[in-house]
């Protein structure tokens, strides 16, 4: 296994420079694996050390939130989900978003075929899986948008399953439909023995309810720093070099992650099937945040029923501040 902080640092002591590299802590907002190869790429291939940076990247996890990490000190640059960055922000963390790298949402509903569902309106008077933590707001934004309530069960409402860091509610009946990533829980279903065939799925993308994901955040004290400005924007540059090299090589973008996964739990299979999914969400995107992409997401949340995760729309949540120094 690679050493995370080791191998930057040897490959910096090799070139030696005549000043120090600049350190950069990222923190995941998951486990090793494709999903953030970009970065592990950028730090194999040199892209870092090129950019005068010593990054070590820190795994999530069930148990870690990056905005309590960031908060905490832990971190110079978290990657989140928007629906999570902006409840920190109105809850008082001023997390702002310097770049996107995920142009598209991988977010999807996934349900059974032969329970006679073909169509978003025949989600009404279903058990519907979703995950909550704020990852349930774009599904409350398309109930509302279907006029469909979530108070059970009935005509004209669906019954919500609070669904944990697994697929079992589907595969056990427990639920018609539960909520799935396209590179990572619908393929778990799919491992399970259920054909493509027997399963209809529904993008939040298509829908018109995407929020964004696999932002790269920071706090917006440290941008009035324009050495850390400097040091983002580096940092950032060699990141989107590191995610477009990914995309173009998704095999090999898919063995450096297991390279670096220190568990032994991810496999070559579903990494690089992982990879080629994900490679469809960045494609497209150059690092900068588009505005309305923003603008949907932020709609989106505050549509979402009784109990919004914002209730006012954010000011200065977002900055392209970095990702045009990093494109220039």
């Amino acid at each position: 296994m690679k050493n995370l902080i080791l191998g930057t640092t040897a490959a910096m002591a090799l070139a030696a420079p005549a000043w120090a590299a600049d350190d950069v802590t990222l923190q995941l907002k998951w486990v090793t694996q494709a999903q953030f190869a970009g970065y592990y790429v950028a730090l194999e291939n040199g892209y870092y050390d090129e950019a005068d940076l010593n990054v070590t990247i820190l795994p999530g996890g069930p148990d870690i939130a990056p905005t309590q990490v960031i908060a905490g000190g832990g971190a110079d640059v978290i990657v989140e989900w928007m629906p999570a960055a902006l409840a920190a922000r109105e809850n008082g963390l001023p997390l702002v978003n310097i770049a996107q790298p995920f142009k598209s949402s991988g977010m999807m509903l996934t349900c059974w075929k032969d329970a006679g569902i073909a169509a978003p309106e025949d989600l009404d008077n279903r058990t519907l899986g979703v995950w909550f933590f704020g990852n349930e707001y774009p599904f409350l934004s398309w109930m509302s948008s279907l006029g469909i309530d979530t108070d059970g069960k009935a005509e004209g409402s669906v019954e919500v399953l609070k669904q944990g860091f697994n697929v079992d509610p589907l595969l056990q009946r427990q639920a018609d439909c539960i909520s799935t990533m396209t590179y990572n829980e619908y393929w778990q279903v799919i491992d399970a023995g259920v054909t493509a065939e027997e399963l209809v799925t529904f993008k939040y993308q298509d829908q018109g309810v995407a929020t964004m994901e696999d932002g790269l955040y920071v706090l917006e004290e440290n941008l009035s720093d324009e050495a850390f400005k400097d040091k983002m924007a580096r940092f950032v540059a060699a990141s989107m070099q590191g995610w477009k090299w990914a995309e173009e090589n998704p095999e090999d973008a898919a063995m450096i992650v297991l390279d670096y996964d220190e568990t032994g739990a991810q496999t070559e299979q579903h990494q690089i099937r992982m990879m080629g999914e994900v490679a469809k969400l960045t494609a497209g995107s150059n690092g900068a945040l588009d505005p309305a992409d923003y603008q949907r997401t932020v709609d989106t949340l505050l549509a979402g029923g009784s109990d919004p995760v914002i209730t006012k729309a954010p000011e200065g949540a977002y900055t392209l501040e970095i990702t045009d120094a990093a494109l220039n």
